[in-house]
């Protein structure tokens, strides 16, 4: 019988006793076992935060991407491995896919974020904040990784996806995480733990894993750790007002199960293009996973016209599809998870029939392919009809968390709306419609009450991932009922685990903290040329300031002949009667072109090229006769990884354009990145 371990305190721990038997859900083998008692979680957290954090808390942003696009590399060369087992837990192909491939994912989504912060441990988070009337007194935030560990309490049901979407997140911002994946299929995450930890691309500490009920695991939780739930939410309520919880303000993410609704627009007629895709995408949703997702579709709500026609679509796709073992060619529908599910989710089909009609299915005569239907965890695809979704509510109450959903009418869509809305909250909706303003009006409508929405028609079908599928960069969680919280959401989610602080002080003392030019600090000029240096080399805050140049009318003629910009306001000088021009004026862009021929020095040198321009502004006219200067300075560092052997070594280098005028006022601003050669080639 195979024991499946806990990983703590940087070894494999094989709990006391046995707490949760674990069986093939296509089979119903009993193949393993696992236990979580005796586990000693003060001492793991403790571990986590002085090995673990103490070690990610001294990396980068740049060095902590790096270390999760090699984790995600490393992860697809062992996809197949994880394939296999997971098909124990009743996955076809493509539940497992999604799983699997999908959490791996994240990691590379979140790996890739690393270009939205700074080359430093922690976040310098928006702009400076003027705070005196000379300028010597300003304020900025910072955010700092969190000095505690993340915990992620995980469901059966994504038992890879479930973990590798949170701890990206948390690695990413500089946080240790100890993570409980449901007893049931913790198996699946074992597995890929293992190799995570052999491969000793996570700093030791980082990651710890506990197989089993997990009893006692948020004990010693404090102000600077993180929960997060995913779940049932009567057990997400109950965990979040535990007294430590609320005594030590301890951070609670809770993502729950929810009610989720699809929407067929009343411009998606039968024999539309978008009436096709509803009948297809609402059939995938409740058989993929075989319903076992917090985004299924549970409510599907259609105009009272077309009920009957998408009732016999949807019961025409569900007939067609093979319920069975994943591995006999043809089934696209695998088992639920454990028996358990099935006992918990025929319960809910009960209560959901005292008050509705089942059009497709039945929980006792249906076929399985490949496997005995007593032994594994089948459950048939069900569909309800409620003609009164107003008054017969209960499909707006109970979750069966399987293939189970309930076709409902509507009349126009404010109705629609009401209806998605009685879910209480909800993780997702989504709408089927060919018409933008029917598409305005549900999403503006609805918003209030879901957390993503996703509007369906023909034009993004092919490339769209579809009602059920969450998005690394997009936000993960909804209002009410689904738990009011919010996982992923790319530069979002990492937040989570930061502690914004505000500072204050000089312009000067704030530039050194944040490693960032603030306008005002101290600007001392470059010896040699900022372009003469090497990434190593450059300091923030050091510059150049550049000879002046006296702009003529023959200026402004020649731009516009060699741009073709010929706007009034530059070239006629008799139209600017009402407006706010005292006479032609200079264009923007002559400025930052001249500004670039006075600050450049055009030898070669370290600097290999100029690959953008961010944040340029305009904000004093320059009339002929006016003399510019350009003090340029180092506003930023980045550093780069080598892609190849060969690649060269270097960093982006961000360049505050501070275009002054001869009263000294600043006409033109710009940053403009450069990528700058290393000394050291290695």
């Amino acid at each position: 019988m195979q024991r499946y371990q806990s990983y703590a305190l940087g070894q494999w721990i094989d709990g006391e006793g046995v707490e949760t038997n674990l069986y093939n859900a296509i089979t119903g083998e009993h193949f393993g076992e696992t236990s979580s008692i005796g586990l000693d979680y003060k001492a793991m957290m403790e571990y986590a935060v002085k090995t673990g954090g103490y070690a990610l808390r001294k990396m980068t942003f740049q060095e902590r991407g790096r270390m999760l696009k090699a984790l995600a590399l490393f992860l697809m060369e062992k996809k197949n491995k994880y394939y296999q087992v997971s098909a124990w837990s009743g996955a076809t192909k493509v539940d497992s896919w999604i799983d699997i491939e999908g959490g791996i994912g994240n990691l590379f989504a979140n790996a890739s974020l690393r270009r939205q912060f700074p080359d430093l441990p922690y976040y310098v988070d928006g702009v400076a904040a003027p705070l005196s009337k000379e300028g010597s007194f300003i304020g900025h935030h910072i955010m700092v990784p969190k000095e505690g560990v993340a915990i992620h309490i995980n469901a059966f049901n994504f038992p890879i996806w479930g973990m590798l979407e949170k701890i990206a997140v948390n690695l990413m911002a500089g946080v240790p995480t100890i993570v409980k994946p449901s007893e049931f299929t913790c198996y699946l995450t074992e597995v890929m733990v293992r190799d995570i930890v052999a491969s000793k691309i996570l700093p030791e500490g980082s990651l710890q894993l506990v197989c089993g009920l997990g009893r006692g695991i948020l004990d010693f939780v404090d102000s600077q750790d993180v929960v997060t739930f995913t779940g049932s939410a009567a057990t997400g309520r109950k965990l979040k007002s535990l007294p430590q919880f609320v005594q030590n303000s301890v951070p609670f993410n809770l993502e729950a199960d929810s009610l989720n609704a699809s929407v067929l627009g009343k411009h998606a007629a039968p024999g539309t293009v978008e009436f096709d895709l509803f009948i297809k995408e609402t059939t995938k949703e409740i058989t993929v996973k075989a319903g076992q997702k917090c985004t299924a579709v549970r409510r599907i709500i259609v105009p009272e016209d077309w009920i009957d026609e998408v009732e016999k679509g949807i019961s025409a796709r569900l007939a067609s599809t093979k319920i069975g073992d994943p591995s006999q060619e043809g089934v696209r529908m695998g088992a639920l998870a454990t028996r358990t599910q099935v006992e918990r989710v025929t319960e809910s089909v009960d209560r959901l029939k005292q008050s509705q009609e089942i059009v497709f299915g039945d929980l006792e005569n249906f076929e399985v392919f490949g496997a005995d239907k007593n032994k594994g965890a089948f459950f048939s695809p069900i569909l309800f009809r409620n003609n009164d979704p107003f008054n017969k509510t209960d499909c707006h109450d109970i979750e069966a968390f399987g293939p189970v959903s309930t076709i409902m009418p509507y009349k126009n869509i404010e109705d629609a709306i009401t209806l998605a809305k009685m879910g209480k909250g909800s993780l997702v909706s989504s709408i089927v419609t060919p018409n933008d303003n029917e598409a305005r009006e549900f999403v503006v409508g609805a918003a209030s009450m879901h957390g993503r929405i996703l509007v369906l028609n023909e034009a993004c079908a092919k490339e769209s991932t579809g009602h059920g599928s969450p998005m690394p960069l997009l936000t993960h969680g909804g209002p009410g009922r689904a738990g009011g919280g919010e996982e992923m959401g790319g530069k979002r989610g990492i937040m989570h685990y930061l502690q914004r602080t505000a500072i204050q002080g000089h312009p000067t003392t704030i530039t050194h903290i944040t490693e960032q030019f603030q306008v005002g600090a101290e600007m001392p000029e470059a010896n040699p040329h900022v372009f003469r240096k090497h990434f190593e080399e450059l300091v923030i805050g050091e510059t150049v300031f550049t000879h002046k140049h006296t702009v003529t009318d023959a200026d402004i003629v020649n731009f516009a002949n060699v741009s073709g910009d010929n706007f009034y306001a530059h070239m006629d000088a008799t139209s600017l009667e009402g407006t706010i021009f005292e006479g032609r004026v200079a264009h923007g862009y002559f400025i930052l072109s001249k500004a670039a021929g006075l600050f450049v020095d055009p030898k070669k040198g370290p600097v290999l090229l100029n690959y953008g321009l961010d944040e340029a502004r305009f904000v004093k006219p320059v009339y002929p006769g006016a003399t510019i200067g350009v003090r340029f300075t180092v506003k930023e560092k980045i550093d780069q990884e080598k892609k190849s052997e060969d690649d060269i070594a270097k960093g982006i280098v961000k360049f505050l354009v501070d275009v002054y005028d001869e009263t000294g006022e600043t006409v033109a601003l710009a940053t403009i990145l450069t990528m700058v050669k290393k000394i050291n080639q290695e």
